[in-house]
């Protein structure tokens, strides 16, 4: 899988990015399309995972002050689950962040991928919560020192 990062809302990857978020989103889970797309869109960095040329696996990036990121709309289509692309996805973000000076990687996870986000050094912070009807849990990462 190879990956490509903008922040350009009238590229290709961003479409790419829009199509794997209304499949998994919209399509699988219910999210009402008018939640899919926010007021935030133009504020984040996308990335979009390839194979063989075929969008597959997705998220953006929020900057949130000057030590973090908050990874949202992380998205791998069903047929490509199970194959080590959302690992090798989220692992692209730390670097990125890393590459960016960034010391916390924030997100709202899914309760069912919890132990996904765990397995990659993620905490959950504070109670759940439902976003869009779906259980959600914040969790954090520290990536580099604060020192």
């Amino acid at each position: 899988m190879h990956f490509i990062w903008t922040s350009d809302l009238t590229s290709p990857t961003y479409h790419d990015a829009l199509q794997i978020r209304h499949t998994v989103f919209v399509g699988e889970q219910g999210v009402p399309e008018e939640m899919e797309i926010d007021e935030l869109e133009g504020e984040t960095d996308y990335i979009v995972g390839y194979v063989d040329d075929h969008p597959v696996a997705t998220a953006r990036v929020l900057p949130i002050g000057q030590d973090t990121y908050k990874i949202q709309r992380v998205a791998v289509l069903k047929n490509y689950r199970g194959k080590q692309l959302g690992k090798n996805l989220m692992l692209e973000i730390e670097r990125y962040a890393h590459q960016n000076k960034r010391s916390y990687l924030t997100l709202g996870a899914q309760d069912h991928a919890i132990g996904f986000y765990s397995n990659l050094g993620y905490a959950i912070v504070g109670d759940g919560y439902l976003d869009a009807g779906i259980p959600h849990h914040d969790m954090k990462k520290e990536i580099i020192s604060a020192n």
